[in-house]
């Protein structure tokens, strides 16, 4: 039966909040996640803005309520192919792919360690490897191995196989197709960082120690590449003198139109980071407006301002270019003082936009707007979007709304 089902498509901040508070109001949720892991690029960050605390705080708590609430189907490495009918009974199709391990794995890591291929580790966007059998991250959830169909051998290696002591790796399982009902859906599969090689005069993959803002989320995180040290990926060198360019690819008709709204927030953070390992580092912040919505981000804002070593200067970078040893160049515009400046740093971090993920959305007959979100007005009743499909937002905000968004879900469910 449809009636009582709510089908959540997105396993991040928002699409975990949603099934949580859906399921604990009583209805039966099926939770799709494209990714072997839940919490989407939440479990990427080191720190939220503003109260600088790990992400982990608020994801165990979810992955609690979902741990122990007999409501929640979860599905990993799947997405949705179609959603077809009205609401109340909306007829959905889900593709899984093999993930080669089954709910038998303990985490134990004798599949890595056996294992002899490598593979780059895209939770570090490619700034570390692990092995083909492999754990997403230190605190995944589900607690999951995950065999890399791409770099595996197979059958004519094996050897996690033969290392596994409790039978939860079979590399001849196949892609599945699930057919469910549901009366509800919420679409919630958020964002992804735009991409920086398509602006050919801030240097990404071209220019040495040029890092996009994620990147250096993963370079400060304790589980990151690096074990939290913020060193350059060309050298290791410990980075002491910093820039970050705000609106890389964001308020630019030729990329994002729109203002991704968290950037300068984290650009912001990001300085903290840097001034609270290397006490004797510098930070410097290239903006076109400085933009931090709400009242304690603006507090944030404030108080970092008092940081001597933290500058910030107004005006549009016009290149980024290679220095010596490994060095960043920067040309850009001074607005308030005239003309314009070059400037070198160990290292730059593009504040990249944030790129809603409506790929999934196709198969529900969705067609976004011309910036890419989805207006909620113009989706057919039953069917809901959430986070930063709608709209540029923030963690908390996107809890937010996706607890809005659960209660017209269950609306949707009592009206029939």
């Amino acid at each position: 039966m449809a009636e009582n089902k709510v089908l959540i498509v997105g396993g991040g901040f928002s699409g975990l909040t949603a099934a949580v508070e859906a399921a604990e109001a009583g209805s039966e949720v099926i939770l799709v996640e494209k990714n072997p892991y839940l919490g989407g690029r939440v479990t990427q960050l080191n720190k939220y803005f503003w109260k600088l605390c790990p992400p982990n705080c608020g994801l165990e708590i979810q992955y609690k309520r979902i741990k122990n609430n007999g409501n929640v189907t979860i599905y990993t490495m799947a997405e949705v192919e179609k959603v077809a009918g009205t609401e109340g009974n909306f007829d959905v199709t889900i593709k899984t792919k093999p993930r080669f391990v089954n709910d038998k794995c303990t985490g134990c890591n004798k599949c890595a360690e056996a294992c002899d291929v490598d593979r780059s580790n895209d939770f570090d966007f490619g700034m570390s490897k692990t092995k083909a059998a492999y754990l997403p991250h230190n605190q995944a959830f589900p607690l999951k191995y995950v065999i890399d169909a791409k770099a595996c051998k197979g059958a004519s290696c094996a050897k996690c196989v033969a290392a596994c002591k409790y039978d939860a790796i079979h590399l001849d399982m196949k892609p599945e197709t699930i057919n469910v009902k549901v009366g509800a859906v919420v679409m919630a599969t958020g964002w992804n960082p735009y991409d920086a090689t398509r602006m050919d005069n801030l240097g990404f993959g071209k220019v040495q120690n040029v890092v996009t803002n994620m990147m250096m989320e993963r370079l400060a995180a304790p589980n990151g590449p690096t074990a939290g040290k913020i060193v350059r990926p060309s050298d290791g060198k410990e980075v002491k003198n910093i820039a970050f360019v705000q609106c890389a690819g964001s308020r630019d008709e030729n990329h994002l139109a729109h203002c991704s709204y968290i950037c300068c927030l984290a650009s912001i953070k990001q300085a903290t980071y840097v001034r609270e390992l290397y006490p004797d580092s510098k930070a410097k912040i290239f903006y076109i407006d400085m933009r931090t919505p709400g009242l304690y981000e603006n507090r944030f804002y404030t108080k970092i301002k008092e940081d001597q070593n933290v500058s910030f200067l107004k005006g549009k970078v016009a290149k980024v270019e290679q220095g010596e040893n490994g060095d960043v160049k920067i040309t850009a515009e001074d607005i308030h003082g005239g003309g314009k400046i070059t400037e070198t740093f160990d290292m730059v971090v593009l504040a990249t936009g944030m790129q809603p993920s409506t790929d999934s959305l196709k198969g529900a007959g969705i067609t976004p707007t011309d910036d890419g979100f989805v207006d909620q007005a113009t989706l057919p009743k039953g069917i809901y979007a959430t986070g930063t499909l709608k709209t540029p937002v923030d963690v908390a905000r996107s809890a937010q709304d996706a607890t809005g968004v659960v209660m017209k879900s269950i609306q949707s469910l009592r009206r029939k």
